[in-house]
């Protein structure tokens, strides 16, 4: 059986990683091993940071409920305890939508989650 050489493998194996490596610092994009290292680290820390993402946006959201929601007299837990009484289901991304950019809006809803 003949012998089999990974060269052209392996060779495009390490220019997806030093592809991949461009724009570090130093031996970070230039040394097959560190850039290797750091492409490995980026991607472990773009999994987690999409999951981390998703946390912190919805914490922005009831953020900005809480604060328009005080503002027109009615706390957070109550505004979402009303509209599920109401049978209102808007989500959070939504009401912080409305209560940025659409304050009348916003106002009927919580009118609403009041029971007005």
């Amino acid at each position: 059986m003949p012998r089999v050489k990974y060269a052209v493998a392996s060779r495009k194996r390490r220019k997806k990683v030093m592809k991949a490596a461009r724009g570090g610092f130093g031996g970070r994009s230039r040394l097959y091993r560190t850039a290797k290292e750091s492409v490995e680290r980026g991607l472990r820390y773009s999994y987690v940071s999409r999951r981390l993402k998703k946390r912190e946006f919805r914490s922005l959201w009831i953020t900005r409920i809480t604060a328009a929601a005080r503002s027109l007299g009615i706390n957070y837990s109550r505004l979402i305890s009303g509209l599920k009484k109401a049978k209102i289901s808007v989500n959070r991304k939504m009401l912080a939508e409305l209560a940025v950019s659409d304050k009348k809006a916003f106002k009927a809803l919580v009118d609403a989650a009041k029971g007005k």
